[in-house]
């Protein structure tokens, strides 16, 4: 039976959304596995930072942590990194470039070990461009020169739903982010925005509203708020 799938606006691996994470790991194995591959273009200062965030998580969590430096295609597709994957009660995506996560996990071993353990019963969680990637179609964060799409596919472990993370912040970082998803977003999916320190907690089609802010639902006719305990069925 596949595990528990937390989609988070924002927050990973920090204390506000500390009770999220252990209770992705009750009645599970006491081994988070963490990954920082969408900051895998960041300094290593940057790299250490995320290192330790996820360590000190884990410590605080009282379960041994396993962060694994993904940081792009050759690693993604290092046996020893896919082997230590195996057996995990949480395995977590953290934030960073979401489309850089797309292409680095994509057919790699890694991510095909991710998954199978998930389909075993290891909760996944995704925080904003880890939500992002676990769809079906990434928006381009940054225009690259040379480049002209606007998206990425994504990873498509959950075809029937999209995720705008940092959604209390995202329009103001991005003005035209939510027209570019509904645009792209066809019948049968559904798109949702997740505010910071918030997470969508279940999978495929069932989700619960957990932390601190809402979840909207996004459509051409307006948005509409679920709270924290508040239920959301996907299509």
């Amino acid at each position: 039976m596949s595990g528990t799938i937390a989609l988070v606006g924002s927050g990973e691996w920090l204390p506000v959304m500390q009770d999220i994470e252990k209770e992705l790991l009750i009645d599970r194995p006491p081994i988070y596995v963490q990954l920082s591959t969408a900051a895998g273009q960041e300094s290593k200062s940057r790299i250490e930072h995320w290192k330790n965030l996820g360590i000190n998580q884990a410590k605080a969590l009282n379960v041994e942590s396993r962060w694994l430096p993904v940081l792009d295609k050759e690693s993604a597709n290092n046996p020893e990194y896919a082997e230590k994957i195996t057996g995990a009660g949480l395995i977590y995506l953290s934030g960073g470039d979401p489309t850089y996560l797309a292409e680095t996990l994509r057919d790699t071993i890694v991510w095909q070990t991710i998954v199978k353990e998930w389909q075993n019963g290891a909760s996944l969680g995704g925080c904003s461009a880890g939500a992002m990637a676990l769809t079906t179609w990434v928006p381009t964060m940054k225009i690259k020169i040379g480049k002209h799409t606007d998206h990425v596919k994504g990873l498509g472990l959950l075809p029937n739903i999209r995720v705008i993370p940092h959604f209390d912040r995202m329009l103001g970082w991005i003005p035209d982010i939510i027209t570019r998803y509904l645009i792209n977003t066809p019948p049968g999916v559904t798109l949702v925005g997740i505010d910071e320190n918030t997470a969508l907690v279940g999978g495929i089609d069932h989700w619960v509203v957990k932390g601190k802010q809402s979840v909207w639902v996004l459509t051409d006719k307006g948005r509409t708020e679920f709270k924290p305990g508040e239920s959301l069925i996907t299509n």
